[in-house]
């Protein structure tokens, strides 16, 4: 019994080294993948209880583990795309044949270059698409469940895609001649055009006049503002009678702000809004008293700052993904939009995830459940942009391993070949 045991323990071992070295094969064939995980390989021996102080040889067996939860080194590339995930949390993803179908499917990596195919979804060369949540048209993504994938969508963007935004806001930035409110002044008016993009992202006006009032005697102090839309053929949409103040501590900023004509001014907010022929837009001029606002100071015309926002009609050139994991439109004019949203998904025990081909996984009963988080909230870390995550196989250590697991190998078959010399001696006493 007990050499019989010591061949059993000899061909366990035989086994065991084995395995062990096809995890070692796997991950030295594996160094240069991009997102793999390696292999380990544990050996864990077995107990058999002796009787009469004999002792019987239990052997040996191994488990494996692919450890998930390794982070390989990020190397940077060339494509805004090429997307690594920072420490904890993996990038959720889909097989790109199911793009179209009812499928919820999510499958989870830790990195990937994703390139838009001819559809415009984000896609790997090994057929993955990546998820995200949608934004809607001002940018903001919705409150969505965050322990079910329902919500994700494959990303598509279209390049080339001519995309425009109206004004809403124009905020002026200036400073009026003080001098030009004296008595005697000419009262010539100072001109103003301000550009902004209407409703199908065309180029057009808000015409501002500034008419200082001049008074019989002193200064006034006072200006006309009239603006007019170049949409509406030049009719006028507001009038308003500015008051600058001439006080040791406040002077040169405004003092009030009278409506004659057009939407009325806010103190709170320091805008007025007027109706151009797409519909109102809020021009802030500042507040009462605010020396950013419009001013009145010395003999000099200035238009210090004047800024709006949309933009006209123009292509998409570019996709961007940022740390947070909003994705970004970029469009020729310099304007980005926000697409998308990519979470982070986390599960309790990542190193108990299905491993599936192309370096991806899939939540399992060992895993626990996932969530779904933004980048850098929580547990996560973030996602970086023109990078990838290396394989974390060190060759070196593994053709360490290799050696031993080569002489393990050796010393057990020459176990066996003991105990067979052994039972051969046994099988001569009868002779």
């Amino acid at each position: 019994m007990t050499i019989s045991s010591s061949l059993n323990a000899g061909v366990a071992a035989l086994k065991a080294n084995a395995n062990r070295l096809a995890t070692i094969s796997d991950n030295i064939a594996n160094s240069s993948t991009f997102g793999y995980k390696r292999v380990e390989t544990d050996f864990h021996s077995m107990v058999t209880t002796g009787q009469g102080g004999s002792y019987s040889a239990g052997g040996v067996r191994t488990t494996s583990q692919r450890l998930i939860d390794q982070r390989g080194p990020l190397v940077p590339t060339n494509n805004s795309t090429d997307l690594a995930v920072r420490q904890r949390g993996m990038l959720p993803v889909r097989p790109s044949s199911q793009i179209g179908t009812a499928s919820n499917e999510m499958l989870l990596t830790t990195t990937g270059s994703f390139r838009t195919n001819d559809a415009g979804y984000l896609v790997t060369e090994s057929g993955l698409v990546l998820l995200g949540w949608r934004a809607g048209a001002d940018g903001s993504i919705p409150n969505v469940p965050r322990d079910t994938p329902a919500a994700l969508e494959p990303i598509q963007l279209s390049v080339n895609q001519l995309s425009g935004a109206p004004t809403t806001l124009i905020n002026l930035r200036m400073n009026l001649p003080a001098t030009a409110t004296d008595a005697g002044t000419p009262g010539d008016p100072q001109p103003l055009s301000v550009e902004y993009f209407d409703n199908l992202g065309k180029s057009e006006s808000v015409d501002i006049q500034l008419v200082p009032t001049v008074p019989a005697s002193g200064s006034s102090n006072e200006w006309t503002m009239t603006l007019r839309d170049s949409a509406s053929g030049g009719a006028v949409i507001g009038e308003y009678t500015l008051a600058f103040t001439d006080s040791r501590t406040a002077g040169g900023t405004l003092a009030s702000v009278a409506t004659v004509s057009g939407g009325a001014y806010d103190p709170a907010s320091g805008s007025l809004v007027v109706n151009v022929a797409g519909g109102p837009i809020e021009i802030n001029i500042g507040q009462i008293g605010d020396a950013d606002g419009i001013t009145q100071l010395s003999d000099t015309f200035a238009p210090v700052s004047i800024t709006r926002d949309g933009s006209a009609v123009s292509t998409m050139t570019d996709v961007q993904v940022d740390a947070k994991g909003f994705v970004f439109a970029i469009y020729e004019s310099g304007v980005s939009r926000r697409m998308f949203q990519i979470p982070l998904a986390d599960v309790p025990n990542p190193n108990g995830l299905t491993a599936l081909d192309s370096q991806t996984y899939a939540p399992s009963r060992e895993s626990g459940t996932f969530f779904l988080w933004n980048a850098g909230e929580g547990p996560t870390g973030d996602i970086a942009s023109f990078s990838r995550e290396e394989s974390t196989t060190d060759v070196a250590t593994e053709l360490t391993s290799m050696i031993q697991t080569q002489r393990a190998y050796s010393s057990s078959a020459k176990v066996i070949q003991t105990v067979d010399e052994m039972l051969q001696e046994t099988t001569n006493i009868k002779r």
